[in-house]
């Protein structure tokens, strides 16, 4: 299928060359006009996919719990940032405040914060919170200092990954191209071997000839930040997503459509783009920073 971000790509790509898969992913989901969470709302029976917030309140209530209850142990009781990482159409946090409601200090304590990129999903934040006072941000950078709860429901999943893959002449970075008559994007290797230091211990020891190693370096950027602002300023995280538990080779980029798996270098921009998350690089990433990890469970 073609469509506009895909001429855009196809155009770059004639011009300048193949791209890492990590751009053409940031492309196909963030592209300011054609980008697939930029122009939809991609949830439910007329979306692409579902998440748990929208199939059952109970989740957003637990976590409303979760978080009431971290306030309440924590080192003393005190003003409070709640933020969530991409909110989708603002359910969680709508179900997640209500059940707050049963400790009204930790509702007087907190404001909340959503960091959200997409136009046509912070409207539909904006419906669902309509009754709550919400600030918006489109990075985690720009939430106010102090003490924080933070929830990021599958959003650590959608961030870009770059690709590897280890040849006879050792690692190679996966790029998008286009097949010789410009019609379909491809998979191509890059010229260029790619530094060792790229691939993580963990997966270089256990990677063999033709396996592929992911790494998301926007999403260990964004566990540091985690890590840090809670080392610093005290509170906690809760991460919720599909993943491994341990650093490992393996493929995992796919794509969604209308409830049914779709490859994922066509439509761009008409697609959803995910990878499995890496927990064990998120808790390093995170650490790092000075926080405590636990998990995953």
């Amino acid at each position: 299928m073609t469509t506009e971000l895909a001429r855009l790509l196809r155009r770059r790509i004639a011009e300048t060359g193949p791209i890492p898969v990590a751009e053409f992913m940031a492309e196909a989901l963030g592209h300011p006009e054609h980008g697939y969470y930029m122009t939809r709302d991609p949830l439910g029976v007329a979306g692409d996919f579902i998440t748990a917030p929208e199939i059952s309140q109970m989740f957003g209530e637990l976590i409303g719990l979760w978080c009431a209850e971290m306030w309440r142990t924590g080192p003393a009781p005190q003003p409070v940032v709640l933020v969530e990482l991409g909110p989708g159409r603002g359910t969680l946090m709508a179900d997640a405040l209500r059940a707050a409601r049963m400790l009204p200090q930790f509702l007087d304590a907190l404001t909340v914060h959503l960091v959200e990129t997409s136009p046509a999903l912070r409207a539909l934040q904006q419906r669902a919170l309509s009754d709550v006072p919400v600030q918006w941000h489109h990075r985690l950078e720009s939430v106010p200092e102090g003490p924080a709860l933070i929830v990021a429901n599958e959003f650590f999943d959608a961030l870009p990954v770059r690709q590897f893959a280890l040849t006879a002449d050792g690692w190679r970075e996966r790029l998008v191209g286009l097949e010789a008559d410009g019609a379909r994007f491809v998979i191509v290797p890059s010229a260029d071997p790619a530094p060792e230091s790229l691939i993580p211990p963990e997966i270089r020891t256990a990677a063999r000839h033709g396996d592929i190693a992911e790494t998301r370096p926007a999403g260990e950027d964004v566990a540091t930040q985690i890590g840090r602002r809670l080392a610093g300023h005290g509170g906690a995280a809760l991460i919720i997503d599909y993943g491994h538990a341990a650093s490992a080779p393996g493929e995992t980029l796919q794509a969604v459509r209308g409830h049914r798996t779709a490859d994922p270098l066509d439509a761009p921009g008409e697609v959803d783009l995910t990878a499995h998350v890496d927990f064990a690089a998120l808790a390093r990433a995170a650490g790092g920073a000075g926080a405590a990890t636990y998990g995953p469970v």
